[in-house]
């Protein structure tokens, strides 16, 4: 029961009366006329913990910064601007990204960051599988079928054989050499670790889409910096 049940979403990580500060781009993927589910779900848990959030898209970033009398208590962005973020955040103030902190609501964070590690071990022609928990209409900058792989072909260097599944679940996951999948904001946290032990059963890493960009982006441990579990795990399997 203890696994089942959610940790917080980010309530734990912000005391009574903190600041945190919420990066939410807005471009040709974010739906029109309001926010994505994890971002509300974050501001709400926020509000729960009795803290004050300043939201903003990343061109106030810097502004909203300069008009702060003291640093934030804590940085949350989009993964889609996290090099930005991490570029013009304090070193001493916790930051890290609404996708990592769904997989610690929905999933294993250990686990996914460990997955994030076989990225590495990537070779071009390997068979990636881009786990989706929904259906939604897919742009021509869509993150799942075109951001990641992008990203994960330009660290591979090479093409990969990257198959994107859209609320199907594949039961044999043995062909694959990593799985990548989505923040789960629409799957409850039964269901990814469900997810989580198929991929463990044929031996295949899996991670998720916010981890898969931090690391591509060379800033994952930065990002990770709040779970300190979590970094080492990436750093344990990073070393393996």
């Amino acid at each position: 029961e203890d696994l089942i049940a959610p940790p917080p979403l980010l309530g734990d990580l912000l005391k009574p009366n903190a600041t945190a500060v919420m990066l939410v781009p807005i471009d040709l993927q974010a739906p029109k006329g309001r926010l994505i589910l994890p971002q509300v779900q974050a501001i709400r848990d926020a509000l729960d913990a009795q803290s004050n959030i300043i939201i903003c898209k990343e061109s106030g970033y810097l502004g909203a910064l300069a008009q702060l009398k003291t640093l934030p208590d804590l940085v949350v962005c989009d993964s889609q601007v996290v090099d930005f973020m991490v570029a013009n955040t304090p070193e001493q103030v916790p930051c890290t990204t609404f996708s990592i902190l769904m997989a610690r609501q929905k999933s294993d964070l250990n686990v996914m960051a460990e997955g994030a590690a076989a990225i590495a071990r990537l070779r071009p022609k390997d068979k990636v599988l881009i786990a989706e928990a929904c259906t939604h209409h897919a742009g021509d900058e869509d993150i799942g079928r075109v951001k990641i792989p992008r990203l994960l072909e330009k660290k591979v260097g090479g093409k990969l054989n990257i198959e994107v599944m859209a609320r199907d679940f594949p039961p044999d996951l043995a062909d694959y050499r990593l799985v990548i999948h989505c923040g789960s904001c629409m799957l409850n946290r039964r269901e990814t670790l469900h997810r989580m032990m198929l991929a463990a059963n044929a031996g295949v890493p899996i991670t998720n889409y916010g981890m898969a960009i931090s690391y591509c982006c060379g800033v994952l441990e930065r990002v990770l910096s709040p779970f300190p579990e979590a970094l080492e795990s990436f750093r344990r399997a990073a070393r393996n």
